[in-house]
């Protein structure tokens, strides 16, 4: 893994577990255009990385991911959008690369994952998660459809049932309710989540890898259909609320830190 190009991104080893941390956390890890960009190949790099097994993705600081840098998408709004083609392209390979890695993913949750946060933390393998950490997919609240990976991966986690409220409302769960609806692997207290993360990983490293990334690419077959599905609609749709009234209202209420009136248009 060469460090020298990622800004947004740090990597660490130990072993042969390869940490990435979103390394953002002056930002709470929001998603900047960076991040995205960086996002959209590093899980490609830690698949042909020969001096690892497993790979964690954490976040630095107390935040996970708090979602998408919501200032980044005011600017866009005041400079003009771009065709969403060249973004959409960006969110497939986020996902596509990280279920297509053979190497076991997990999703160190160390805070909030909120919006991609969350998309990202859930198409993880395991999801091992701070009692605390809260998840959400609020995209709804800024006049968005959950289109980076929400309304693919929830339903297949928690049954349309569930997933449909939380998508449609932007709710919060906490990750001890998280792990009981089976939406995260697991929730352990603050003071045992950091050793438990450890040896999790290491435990895993000690596997018969190859057996290992079979079982994950089997597992996988069905959310990698998904993708050029669901995943691909969700993403088209989301480009299509960009040029809302409801979305230029709730990212401008967003950074004049007030109530959004939405008009349904």
């Amino acid at each position: 893994m060469d460090q020298s190009k990622y800004q947004t991104l740090h990597f660490a080893r130990s072993g042969r577990v390869l940490t990435i941390t979103i390394n953002l956390p002056e930002k709470l890890n929001v998603v900047t255009h960076q991040l995205h960009e960086e996002m959209a190949r590093v899980f490609y790099d830690a698949a042909d990385d020969t001096e690892s097994d497993v790979i964690v993705l954490t976040g630095a600081g107390k935040v996970f991911c708090a979602g998408g840098d919501l200032t980044w998408l005011h600017s866009e709004l005041q400079e003009g959008l771009a065709p969403f083609v060249t973004e959409s392209r960006t969110m497939k390979r986020i996902v596509h690369g990280l279920l297509d890695c053979a190497k076991p993913v997990i999703a160190r949750v160390n805070g909030d994952a909120m919006g991609f946060g969350a998309s990202i933390a859930l198409l993880c393998d395991v999801v091992i998660a701070v009692d605390t950490a809260r998840f959400a997919d609020p995209h709804v609240k800024v006049g968005l459809s959950a289109g980076d990976g929400g309304a693919l991966i929830w339903p297949q986690l928690i049954g349309y049932a569930k997933a449909k409220h939380y998508l449609m409302t932007g709710d919060a769960l906490d990750a001890i309710e998280a792990e009981r609806l089976g939406l995260i692997t697991f929730a352990i207290p603050a003071a045992d989540f950091g050793g438990y993360a450890e040896k999790y990983a290491e435990r895993l490293a000690r596997g018969a890898q190859t057996a290992v990334r079979y079982t994950k690419i089997t597992a996988n077959i069905g959310l990698r259909n998904l993708l050029t599905s669901v995943f691909e609609a969700g993403a088209a749709y989301e480009g299509l609320c960009k040029h809302t009234s409801d979305y230029r209202e709730g990212i401008t209420a967003f950074v004049e830190k007030r109530r959004p009136n939405f008009t349904g248009i």
